[in-house]
């Protein structure tokens, strides 16, 4: 999803953003902080999976759509209201599925293998069996929702232009062409239909991605890279999460505004130990591309 000048974050989609709750770490006689509440220490597992969610899902995208375009007599490269839900929901379910299968083949056996925590000085840990434990599913009001709602906006009209700003010396027309995915996406598409897709950008995309990139992928970075050490480890994964975030997109003009976008937010889920901040922020930032559209369009 591009911005108003180019930036954007799509492709991924989910499940409604509700106030997420889960069990407490456990500790010494059952109790421990709060999940959620320090800096995500990562998981020993996860790579594998990311890697087979990414590929898998674009290749039975690709697949998806050219079978619908072809019941729909398509011509070839013709994209439409229907090609674009057909794609968003194939990838995500590539994705939630590399999500689920991580975290399920790396739970506890039944006879009680023991896992660990996920607060900062503690090892990476094994699966649990659920999603909301293993990659930080929750949401708290405050102050998660003032602070994404402040770092999406800030994000989209400050932090990507000015990440964007130096291409415009050798790209002519730079700022049209950036904004050429966003009306790719939502131009040929008007009422009721707008309506399906805007949601699907401003809900569905966020939640899937920040599930997949800032919980899967980047607490898998944090396990794997931990021997790296306390400041660098975390650096590397939260650096390494944003530019795979920006290059998954294929959009090569938009890719250091996205880039830059995922670093912030594989900082704050990496910061606060949850995806609350991250899903918000993403929430913000591409509603902010959508109601710029409408009101432009």
């Amino acid at each position: 999803m591009t911005d108003p000048g180019g930036g954007g974050a799509a492709p991924g989609g989910g499940q409604p953003a509700a106030p997420w709750t889960g069990r407490r770490a456990a500790g010494p006689g059952g109790d421990g902080p709060a999940p959620g509440s320090g800096r995500t220490e990562g998981n020993s597992f996860g790579l594998p999976e990311a890697a087979l969610g990414l590929v898998g899902g674009f290749l039975a995208s690709i697949v998806a759509v050219s079978a619908y375009a072809a019941a729909a007599h398509l011509r070839s490269g013709v994209t439409t209201y229907g090609t674009d839900i057909v794609s968003l929901v194939v990838l995500w379910a590539g994705f939630i599925a590399a999500v689920v299968a991580a975290t399920r083949l790396h739970a506890p056996s039944r006879s009680g293998a023991p896992h660990g925590g996920r607060l900062a000085g503690s090892a990476p840990s094994l699966g649990t069996g659920s999603v909301v434990e293993d990659f930080g599913v929750r949401l708290r009001p405050w102050p998660d929702l003032p602070l994404g709602i402040a770092v999406g906006i800030a994000a989209q009209l400050l932090l990507v232009p000015l990440l964007e700003a130096p291409l415009s010396p050798f790209v002519p027309h730079l700022s049209q062409k950036l904004g050429h995915p966003t009306t790719q996406l939502l131009g040929h598409s008007s009422g009721a239909a707008l309506v399906v897709l805007a949601v699907l950008v401003c809900l569905g995309s966020p939640l899937v991605e920040e599930l997949f990139f800032r919980g899967l992928v980047l607490r898998a970075l944090l396990g794997k890279l931990r021997p790296l050490g306390r400041r660098l480890g975390p650096a590397v994964s939260v650096v390494v999460t944003g530019l795979v975030f920006g290059l998954v997109h294929f959009e090569a003009l938009q890719f250091l505004g996205l880039a830059g976008f995922g670093v912030v937010l594989s900082y704050l889920a990496y910061r606060t130990g949850r995806l609350g901040p991250s899903m918000v922020a993403h929430v913000a930032f591409n509603s902010t591309t959508v109601v710029w559209y409408v009101f432009h369009h």
